[in-house]
């Protein structure tokens, strides 16, 4: 019994310092400030060519697929786990869809035309179908998350090179491509796409059942366990989400360039896990902000394009990328650790005489 009152003791405390911290991030203002000094550096140093139209219109199209990339990895790491199958399963949709569309339009262009919303929740299914295999091996089986889509990453890029036979397939639904190329108030809709989706996964974590055990889920899992939530309902779930944000990025993959092959955005793997550690996510879990992956994805986006202004080269950004993960990573540990000193001790009231 006393070890039962004091696990949940600490379920408690770790249920209030969970709800503490989704009212004040720590890392939302400090992503914001990075945000703009970075956008005000390379607007000062190249004007002519980083605040042009064209840049920031191709910023704008940049960022989406790695954005949903990023939130998908967030969502895993929220529960202590990581997803290392998302860029595979987001290649995988790609190749789904134009595999179909090349299928169809090879005898009845129109019909393969009209066909694109099925071919767009072919891709989504695809993804899904990647993710529900991960949270049978992570929830079912009990694979380390880790070790898990590591294996289904090797997977399912083998089984992307052997479907393509290691070539890059060319096609897909000219409204797609249009969709891909197309702007509201001259914001590209891939871009309020990726809000979009954004601001459903906010919701999602942040204003429904699931979400709050997703969170504790990564926060105490053992807590989780004797206060009721079924941990394999959670990670199920929130592996199915990863897979179908995995889908919605080949769609995003396939809608900015109508092609797909197995090796797309091979780089980008370690590229989310920086961009959801610098938005604010603990990697442990029980911690993660959506607006933190957003800024931390535009941050990215904004130093990748202003390195390509000043022509820098692809392995300077990647130093430029440690270096800010770092610091980032120092200022939050002295942030924590002053929180901590600052937080008041409770006393212990003193025993009475009668007592």
């Amino acid at each position: 019994m006393t070890g039962l009152r004091q696990l949940n003791d600490d379920f408690g405390t770790r249920t209030s310092e969970l709800i503490e911290r989704l009212h004040v991030s720590r890392g939302t203002g400090r992503m914001l400030a990075l945000l703009v000094i970075a956008f005000a550096f390379f607007a000062t140093l190249r004007p002519q060519v980083f605040l042009s139209t064209l840049n920031l219109q191709n910023l704008a199209l940049a960022a989406p697929e790695i954005g949903v990339l990023a939130i998908a990895m967030m969502l895993a790491m929220l529960t202590g786990g990581i997803d290392l199958s998302l860029v595979n399963i987001a290649n995988l949709s790609a190749i789904t869809m134009s595999t179909l569309y090349t299928s169809i339009h090879g005898s009845n262009p129109a019909l393969a035309e009209q066909l694109t919303p099925v071919l767009v929740l072919a891709g989504l299914a695809m993804g899904l179908l990647g993710g529900a295999i991960n949270a049978v091996l992570v929830a079912y089986v009990g694979i380390t998350p880790i070790l898990a889509t590591l294996g289904t990453m090797q997977i399912y890029n083998g089984i992307a090179v052997v479907w393509t036979g290691g070539r890059t397939l060319y096609g897909s639904p000219a409204t797609l491509t249009s969709l891909g190329q197309a702007t509201v108030a001259g914001i590209p809709i891939l871009f309020l796409t990726f809000i979009l989706a954004a601001i459903l996964v906010a919701l999602l974590i942040n204003r429904t059942p699931i979400g709050l055990k997703i969170q504790l889920e990564g926060s105490n899992p053992m807590a989780a366990v004797y206060s009721g939530i079924r941990s394999r309902s959670v990670l199920t779930m929130t592996y199915l989400v990863t897979g179908l944000l995995g889908g919605l990025a080949g769609v995003l993959f396939i809608a900015r360039n109508p092609s797909a092959s197995a090796d797309y955005g091979a780089s980008y793997v370690l590229l989310v896990i920086v961009i959801a550690v610098l938005g604010g996510t603990n990697p442990t879990g029980g911690f993660a902000t959506v607006l933190g992956v957003v800024l931390a994805t535009l941050t990215l986006q904004i130093v990748a394009s202003g390195f390509t202004a000043l022509r820098l080269s692809a392995y300077q950004y990647a130093i430029a990328q440690g270096v800010i993960l770092i610091l980032v990573m120092i200022a939050d540990q002295v942030d924590w650790r002053r929180r901590r000193q600052r937080k008041p001790t409770p006393q212990v009231p003193a025993p009475t005489a009668g007592n």
